[in-house]
């Protein structure tokens, strides 16, 4: 496993390193003027290629050992590496689309993520046949395309809710990490070694592409990045519960909570305010973060400025997803627990908004 990982971290740190240099002049056709933007000067948005080219890299030589004898253990042959690549390469591939183009609509990212998750529930059989909630779980066993449906909503929504808080340096594939090794440590605890693998081969891949990304800024992950985070994520943690009865629905539940309620919460506050859900803003949790308890420095030049009080804010963010990460490696079999903490969490997020909002953030918290 250690091997897999360090083989998708280095694929991901060379095939950046190309990106960087490859793209660095396209990127000078990027808008300006876009709110969610929160860095100066032209950076390529490529980095999510980076990633899928270290993943595969890593699935392909999993398979290869297993059809020589299977000496890493990772039980990933080419059958299951091919049925995860045709799940992961629409999303992955539109999002990177928009990438370069800047042409690809919210409706087509839509249909395209939705094609990875039909893929994923034909080709992988996922469904979500329990939520731990007795009379649902009823609902869902004496109609099992229900379970299908929602396997597709869930496949669907994560890889857009992972674009909704990739926001500044290291913010959506640091969480990614967390949630990844969180995923193959229960994985492993189950014995479940193919997904533990997969799941490794993307945060091997990840932190690779996080050499160039964070602190600098040199590359960013973009909405292939995004869209390739959350498949991989989604299938895993549908599959891991699906596969293992002892494991609670709300294990994936707790660890995904962040960008899940982040983009119900941003859904809601547009709503309310008669705005289409599919426009951009600078409301988000992160981007108030950065406005409200960041502060700027004050000795150097706006373009440095900025990227520091950019790096700034994601390591508030990498503290509020541990505070639903750790709980739920700790207690992934205990669903009253989960359940409890997906609750509080909820209540923590809506207060600390409505602090950051009201200009109402403890003076110990600012920087």
């Amino acid at each position: 496993m250690i091997f897999l990982t360090l083989v998708a971290f280095f694929a991901a740190l060379v095939s950046s390193t190309v990106l960087i240099r490859w793209a660095s002049s396209h990127a000078a056709h990027y808008e300006d003027d876009k709110p969610q933007r929160f860095h100066s000067g032209a950076v390529p948005r490529l980095g999510g290629l980076g990633v899928l080219a270290g993943m595969l890299v890593a699935w392909a030589v999993a398979a290869w050992t297993m059809a020589r004898g299977d000496a890493l253990n990772a039980q990933l042959g080419w059958m299951v590496v091919a049925a995860w690549v045709c799940v992961v390469l629409p999303a992955v591939l539109g999002g990177a689309y928009e990438d370069v183009t800047q042409r690809l609509a919210v409706r087509y990212r839509l249909i395209l993520t939705a094609v990875s998750a039909a893929l994923a529930c034909w080709l992988l059989g996922l469904s979500v046949s329990r939520l731990g909630l007795p009379g649902v779980d009823a609902v869902l066993l004496a109609f099992p395309w229900l379970g299908v449906a929602l396997a597709i909503l869930a496949i669907c929504g994560l890889p857009h809710a992972f674009n909704i808080i990739d926001g500044y340096n290291g913010l959506a594939g640091t969480v990614a990490m967390f949630i990844g090794l969180a995923l193959a440590h229960v994985a492993l605890q189950v014995e479940d070694r193919q997904l533990a693998a997969v799941v490794l081969c993307m945060v091997g891949a990840t932190a690779g592409f996080l050499v160039w990304n964070y602190p600098r800024g040199l590359i960013f992950a973009g909405d292939g990045g995004a869209y390739l985070w959350g498949v991989v994520i989604a299938v895993a943690s549908i599959a891991l519960v699906q596969r293992h009865p002892q494991i609670s629905s709300w294990f994936p539940m707790l660890l995904l909570i962040y960008p899940v309620w982040e983009t119900i919460f941003s859904i809601y506050r547009k709503l309310a305010r008669g705005i289409s859900p599919g426009v951009a803003d600078a409301l988000h949790f992160h981007q108030l973060i950065y406005r409200r308890i960041v502060r700027g420095v004050f000795h150097d030049d706006t373009s440095r400025r900025m990227l520091m009080r950019n790096n700034r804010t994601s390591p508030y963010l990498w503290g509020f997803t541990l505070l639903t990460v750790v709980p739920a490696v700790l207690f992934w079999n205990n669903t009253p627990v989960l359940i409890l903490c997906c609750a509080l969490f909820v209540v923590f997020y809506v207060v600390s908004y409505l602090m950051l909002v009201r200009f109402k953030v403890p003076r110990w918290l600012r920087r």
